[in-house]
């Protein structure tokens, strides 16, 4: 991945750009937020930490900021109850679906912990934890309307900022995420 390019594409989009989160605020946010960056995205915030536009505020930790991390991280967790309450989502990996609601969106909260945690970037695309390893796709995320935003974390930026269309995305070449990859449309 080369971060300088990142950093470019940011900068030409008026991103405000801080310092990057030292190894001990890495590991601090980890613990706090019960997630750990895959590679790239832990290279990149170590680089330069991009603030507003919609980024996550990692290093904030007022009480109203947290809040807002707290809410991005479970985003995705709240479009999947969305689409159980709302619509006719549910994956057949979970069996067969209680004509009970509450029972229906009890066991849609106990297998969103069982799937690879997402991670905010910015707005609504997110990027797997798991697997743990560089090159992990970024994700549009809106209720389970998922689709492919970026191959990798590099991609997505040139993706995002206006480098690539969305047509240039390379579908073949994106890494298979247990559970989100099956939702992509």
């Amino acid at each position: 991945m080369d971060v300088a390019y990142i950093i470019d594409l940011l900068r030409k989009d008026d991103v405000t750009l801080t310092p990057g989160l030292s190894t001990r605020e890495i590991t601090e946010v980890e613990d706090r937020y019960d997630i750990h960056f895959p590679p790239d995205l832990r290279e990149l915030l170590m680089n330069v930490l991009p603030i507003g536009k919609s980024f996550i505020p990692w290093r904030d930790t007022s009480p109203q900021r947290m809040g807002v991390i707290w809410e991005r991280l479970n985003w995705p967790l709240e479009g999947m109850i969305f689409d159980v309450e709302q619509n006719i989502f549910w994956p057949s990996e979970w069996g067969e679906r209680p004509t009970d609601l509450q029972e229906a969106v009890d066991i849609c909260k106990r297998e969103f912990l069982r799937v690879p945690k997402l991670i905010p970037i910015y707005g609504h695309r997110y990027i797997p934890e798991q697997p743990c390893e560089e090159g992990n796709p970024v994700f549009s995320v809106y209720q389970t309307d998922i689709i492919v935003y970026g191959e990798s974390l590099q991609e997505y930026f040139k993706q995002e900022f206006g480098e690539k269309t969305y047509e240039q995305i390379d579908f073949e070449a994106v890494k298979t995420v247990r559970f989100w990859s099956d939702l992509c449309s």
